[in-house]
């Protein structure tokens, strides 16, 4: 029933249908969130930002990688820590030269907000982004934007965030617009499961 001389312009759709609109859309933008893989503590004297991977963490991220192309996910562009193990983990997903990769040093011992913040920067004309880093933000970071989504992986994130994991979250607007609880949680996958 239209709302007569209220000041309302009855032509006008609530605010939370276009939301529910967009939603129901899909998502304009995807986030990848990768843990590094596997890293080595075999030698206690590397200080923690040059450990490099370990045997399984090598073997796991090309798992990872292949996981990304037959998928159609591969990242249009990649925020990488600077510490060894993410961008061996980065290397070893054998990306096409085409993708724009950022060896960003404050994404090493980041708190979730700074990832964020990175993230907020992106141009909106990348579709996919990828940010490979490390625990306890990735998961931090995943766990604070799921609003809604698969609810296997939902249910897995909330256990825990295992090396070389991925979650990939759908992003319904602009990247400068993310905020907590506003993507969905598409899926969430493991080196483990892709073995």
């Amino acid at each position: 029933m239209p709302i007569v001389g209220a000041g309302c312009d009855e032509s006008r759709e609530p605010a939370h249908a276009a939301d529910r609109r967009r939603w129901q859309a899909g998502p304009v933008h995807r986030l990848l969130l990768l843990r590094h893989a596997k890293s080595s503590w075999a030698d206690p004297g590397v200080r923690d930002h040059d450990r490099p991977l370990n045997d399984r963490g090598r073997a796991a991220a090309p798992l990872v990688g292949g996981y990304l192309r037959a998928h159609d996910l591969v990242p249009d562009r990649v925020l990488c820590s600077s510490a060894r193990r993410t961008c061996e983990t980065l290397a070893r997903l054998d990306l096409p030269d085409s993708v724009d990769i950022e060896v960003e040093h404050d994404l090493y011992l980041a708190y979730a907000e700074t990832v964020l913040d990175l993230v907020r920067e992106t141009d909106d004309a990348v579709t996919t982004l990828m940010v490979v880093g490390h625990n306890p933000t990735t998961h931090d970071v995943a766990l604070g934007l799921a609003g809604g989504g698969d609810p296997d992986a939902l249910a897995r994130l909330g256990q825990k965030y295992p090396t070389g994991a991925l979650a990939v979250l759908g992003i319904p607007g602009a990247w400068r617009e993310l905020a907590e609880g506003t993507a969905t949680l598409d899926r969430f996958v493991t080196p483990r499961e892709l073995a």
